[in-house]
């Protein structure tokens, strides 16, 4: 993404490279966060924010140990010498790179992986280190045979000459100062008394600085001591060259500034992490589509800032956002335009992790936001956005996005709303995406009536007279200038004027977004009612699922128990026939009696299974059969069979059901159609509905007086007899019956869709 850095300093990308930088632990970390630009290529981003997410998911990078080595780095290679000291921060620097890669290679994380493998190794230079230089930073005495022989000389050539020295001190003891060895130019000296310097033959080298001590070399040391001079040159121009050549190894060793480069850049990515962490910032998606979809997003250097959906897309492409001052329209802008400039970096976005934020891949951000008055090129205000608006309008393409600020302002309203329309359409031919911020009311007509363009608003609580800061699509937002004015209390005769002067359209239309907004509040409202309903309902449904479920449980329960009842009725009667049988063969006298006794077993046996065991349909599931659907709580018949569904008539409805939610209604076959009423059902154990339809009279009459009793007794208001039409007998029957039954208050057909004159709805007396 290409943006220039006016653009990066109007949307503070900078504060984001300083929060990186205060994260960093190295300080080739922070040069890195320094650098950091938006515009990488698309794999060069996909690969930082892996390496930000393995961090966030695999734990925190170290890199305590890592100095700034760069200054020391430059010095040894323009040929200077570096202490010891100096040179054990670049082995220990290498040191600690060498484990953060081991690290970073044992814990299986790819992409920091594939950076960790491009960093050299120094074992052989590291050693070398270790082997010269002693942990304070001297030279080791056997750092080379040279130096070690030289060493061997020096300690037993010190121990010759402090032996003489001492020997002279108690020689001219009457003439020694303080009896102590000292140095003076190197060389070792005895401190003599200024009156006494003639006494002790030697080379006056030094004199204290009151003049009363006389440092003397004594003559016989002098050639000890110039031996010694001699060992210490040697001894240090032998570690002179040591110190060089290991500083050059060092300085040179091959890998060794790309490596320095790569722990910034892994530095820089566990700065992003924790920088993800602290601010709440989610992994953005990047997709061909041009399409923006961010949830909740907010700008993260903003205190306390209200998270916003922005969504923009093919149809969508311009957003024109209204409202009042300070309500966070720019702050919106900015939200957007840094969620693109952070993406670019690979870094992460400020936005919802709940839904992944999704960005196109921009080829370049233009902005106008801010005052651009340049005192400098003697540009106003609005010459300043005028060069930023020729810029969009002929840099605009398909894969660019546009932030513009108050468009249209500070120059005369209609014709800055004439230039702003047709830079906005120039943008739109463009294809480019983009928000726009404005209070030109044509402006509002325009995105009401284009294409690709929609209107948006920052809401404002007039009652409170403040901003919500929240983002409202789909309606224009209002100024909301009278309303504040009349709610501070300025008087209405002002305002009256106000309004005359404002004219009768700008107040319509004031009016109208009032009145719209008031709508869209209202229907919010609802939705939010309408969706408790819902969830409600589908809490009810549940319930009533589980209920019925448990009622099916029981069910099979109870017929279990009934044909285990059943059996052992039959059993009994087996065993009273037996016994009956051998009555009949033994007793020739008794036989009558007993057939007798056994017939009436077979028959009362027939009786109490029927009692004992459920109805049981003799039908199978067939087109014609009557079945009741549990879901809806009404019956009707099969119209067709289609595999595991069952397509069933309900009135004028024709619905497709499983076949585990229908059962056949009792007796709906044809070799038990006749004298049959049906079943009762449903939740309260009665069906308001009496089946008499193949029915003779006399049955028809005995089970419709029994039904209309038990309606009465559970205070059913309203009743329903399928006698159908055939020969008006049984109707005639039911409908004379229905006159006389004092507990009927009065009945009528059916309506057509329901029966018509094959039912009769019966009304009860409660």
């Amino acid at each position: 993404m290409i943006a220039s850095a006016q653009t990066l300093e109007k949307l503070s990308f900078g504060r984001v490279q300083e929060a990186l930088a205060k994260r960093t632990q190295t300080s080739f970390g922070t040069v890195a966060a320094s650098r950091l630009q938006p515009g990488m290529g698309p794999q060069e981003v996909e690969a930082s924010l892996e390496r930000i997410q393995e961090i966030l998911t695999g734990g925190d990078l170290s890199l305590g140990g890592v100095e700034e080595i760069t200054p020391l780095l430059e010095r040894l290679r323009a040929g200077e010498l570096a202490q010891g000291t100096e040179l054990l921060e670049i082995a220990y620097t290498l040191d600690t790179a060498a484990q953060v890669k081991r690290g970073i290679l044992a814990s299986e994380r790819p992409e920091l992986s594939k950076l960790a493998q491009q960093m050299s190794s120094f074992d052989g230079v590291l050693r070398t280190v270790r082997e010269q230089l002693a942990p304070d930073g001297s030279v080791r005495d056997d750092a080379t045979p040279k130096l070690r022989e030289i060493r061997r000389r020096l300690n037993p050539l010190r121990g010759r000459i402090r032996e003489r020295m001492q020997a002279l001190l108690e020689r001219y003891s009457e003439f020694i100062q303080d009896p102590i060895v000292t140095l003076r130019r190197d060389r070792f000296v005895i401190p003599v008394k200024a009156s006494s310097q003639s006494r002790v033959p030697g080379i006056a080298l030094d004199t204290s600085d009151s003049g009363a001590t006389v440092f003397v070399e004594p003559q016989s040391v002098v050639p000890l001591n110039n031996e010694l001079a001699l060992l210490e040159f040697e001894e240090r121009d032998e570690v002179r060259r040591i110190l060089i050549a290991l500083g050059q190894r060092l300085s040179t060793a091959p890998g060794i500034d790309e490596t320095l480069e790569l722990l910034g850049h892994l530095d820089l990515a566990q700065a992003a992490a924790a920088l993800a962490r602290d601010w709440g910032l989610a992994r953005p998606q990047f997709t061909a589509e041009k399409r923006v979809r961010l949830q909740g997003a907010f700008h993260p250097l903003v205190e306390g800032c209200v998270p916003n959906d922005i969504s923009l897309d093919g149809e969508k492409r311009l957003l024109i956002i209204t409202g009042p001052n300070a309500g966070g329209k720019t702050v919106l802008l900015k939200t957007l335009g840094l969620a693109a400039l952070m993406g670019s970096a690979g870094l992460f976005v400020a936005a919802s992790a709940k839904s992944a934020p999704l960005l196109p891949r921009f080829s370049q951000l233009l902005v106008d936001i801010g005052d651009e008055q340049s005192i400098e090129a003697s540009l106003s205000t609005y010459a300043g956005h005028l060069v930023n608006l020729k810029r969009i309008a002929e840099e605009s393409t398909g894969d660019v996005l546009v932030l513009i600020d108050e468009l249209g302002s500070g120059t005369d309203p209609d014709e800055g709303a004439a230039l702003s329309q047709a830079i906005l359409e120039q943008v739109l031919r463009s294809g480019a995406l983009g928000l726009v911020t404005t209070h030109l009311a044509p402006l509002k007509v325009f995105a009401s009536e284009v294409a690709g363009v929609e209107n948006a608003a920052m809401k404002f609580d007039v009652d409170q007279l403040k901003p919500t800061y929240r983002l409202e699509v789909g309606q224009p937002g209002r100024s909301y200038a009278l309303a504040i004015a009349r709610r501070m209390g300025l008087g209405e005769e002002l305002l009256g004027r106000a309004s005359e002067l404002l004219g009768p359209e700008s107040e319509r239309l004031e009016s109208l977004l009032e009145q719209l907004e008031k709508g869209r509040d209202e229907l919010r409202e609802e939705l939010g009612q309408a969706q408790a309903d819902r969830e409600r309902a589908l809490e009810e449904a549940r319930l009533l699922r589980e209920q019925i479920d448990r009622l099916r449980e029981s069910e099979a329960q109870l017929l279990a128990q009934a044909a285990e009842r059943a059996d052992e009725m039959l059993q009994d009667t087996l065993e009273q026939a037996t016994r009956l049988r051998r009555r009949a063969t033994s007793d020739p006298e008794a036989r009558s009696s007993a057939l007798e006794e056994l017939q009436q077993l077979r028959r009362g046996a027939r009786k109490q299974a029927q009692a004992a065991r459920p109805a049981r349909p003799t039908a199978q599931l067939k087109p014609g059969a009557t079945v009741h659907v549990e879901s809806y709580q009404a019956q009707g018949p099969i119209l067709e069979m289609r595999g595991d569904q069952v397509l069933v008539q309900l009135g004028l409805l024709k619905v497709e059901v499983p076949r585990r939610d229908v059962r056949l209604v009792k007796g709906e076959n044809e070799a038990d159609r006749k004298g049959r009423t049906l079943e009762p059902i449903g939740s309260s154990g009665f069906d308001d509905e009496l089946n008499l339809r193949g029915a003779r009279v006399e049955e028809g009459l005995e089970s419709l007086r029994d039904f209309i009793y038990e309606a009465h007794a559970l205070k059913v208001e309203r009743v329903r007899i399928l006698h159908g039409k055939g020969t008006g007998a049984l109707r005639d029957a039911v409908r004379n019956y229905l006159r006389d039954e004092r507990l009927v208050e009065r009945y009528e057909d059916a309506v057509p869709y329901e029966g018509g004159h094959g039912v009769t709805v019966a009304y009860l007396r409660l």
